[in-house]
């Protein structure tokens, strides 16, 4: 029997070495002065940043979940490494963690180099939007594991916050108001009914259009990032919600005490197109338990702090904290 190689199994191990060569310089644009180190160690080593009094360090860790079928199906690949961040970063905020750096896993069936740099370009991007350094990563080939075109993501984010700043929960008191930031679109939840809906049920394609864009650059528009938003506000808010999947229904009652509850508006939320679409299919109670429904993050706040985070965000009212079971009640 002639000799194989690791290549005759379906691991290439230089084109693994050329994928490397390629994301340095977008890797690299990440780091900030405290990255020790740069590419190609076993770890990645980040100093602590000064002026914490007693620092408290968070991970946060997602995927991006069945939307990257899409991009798999679409062929586009820029914008996933974006979601990926995001959905990390984005949950760090509402313990008050500022985002320190990210590590990321990339794992595939078979290494496709110019595929593969563009996602990682998009984690790169990601990072940058949330000041973040890309510290680390790790690329998996693993034929057999995956279908051919496949690939999964992982994403790792480590930030540091105040330990006296943690508990936000405390912070909120009946009487706040809660003032929501616009998603970009359906985020990173929710997708397996999406695909259920658009393409199985309805039988749509890529390019056909609602409210006058392609389907899917609607569905495949970046989560947003909210790091930039959350420092210029800190001074100014109680308490964040990411709302991921479980929609506000879900998400909003963990930054409640047990006996306070959320009063949202219905007709106050910018509900975006592309919910509106769906919802002449889905049930409202489903969509609201399911999607962002374009509510992306909630911030709850004292009144008097209202008008500064107003100005100086896309923010909008959508509701206020009353006594109450720990919930969210949907009015209108």
């Amino acid at each position: 029997m002639s000799k194989i190689s690791y290549k005759d199994a379906g691991v290439d191990i230089d084109e693994g070495a050329r994928f490397v060569e390629e994301i340095k310089p977008f890797v690299t644009s990440t780091f900030d002065k405290n990255v020790i180190g740069g590419i190609g160690s076993f770890a990645g080593a980040y100093e602590l940043p000064s002026g914490y009094k007693k620092p408290v360090i968070l991970g946060a860790t997602d995927g991006v979940g069945t939307k990257l079928k899409l991009a798999i199906d679409a062929k586009r690949f820029d914008t996933v490494g974006i979601d990926l961040v995001a959905m990390c970063v984005n949950d760090l905020i509402c313990n008050f963690a500022t985002p320190m750096f990210f590590l990321d896993y990339y794992a595939t069936a078979k290494l496709k180099t110019n595929e593969s740099t563009a996602v990682v370009k998009g984690i790169s991007e990601g990072c940058l939007q949330s000041t973040c350094a890309l510290i680390g990563g790790e690329t998996a080939e693993m034929p057999g594991m995956y279908a051919k075109n496949d690939f999964d993501l992982a994403g790792f984010a480590v930030g540091i916050a105040e330990k006296d700043e943690l508990d936000r929960v405390k912070k909120v008191k009946e009487g706040d108001i809660l003032i929501a930031l616009p998603s970009s679109g359906i985020h990173s939840n929710g997708y397996s009914l999406v695909r259920k809906l658009l393409f199985e049920k309805l039988n749509h394609k890529f390019d056909d259009k609602i409210a006058g864009e392609k389907l899917i650059d609607l569905l495949l528009k970046p989560t947003n990032i909210y790091v930039q938003t959350f420092k210029k506000l800190k001074p100014y808010i109680n308490a964040l919600a990411h709302i991921t999947g479980g929609g506000i229904t879900e998400n909003l009652p963990r930054a409640l005490p047990k006996n306070l509850q959320a009063i949202i508006r219905k007709n106050d939320i910018q509900t975006l197109p592309i919910f509106e679409y769906m919802s002449k299919f889905v049930e409202e109670k489903e969509m609201f338990k399911t999607f962002n429904m374009g509510v992306g993050m909630v911030i709850i706040a004292n009144p008097k702090n209202v008008d500064k985070i107003l100005e100086n965000s896309d923010g909008y009212i959508i509701g206020e904290i009353q006594k109450g079971i720990n919930k969210v009640q949907i009015k209108g």
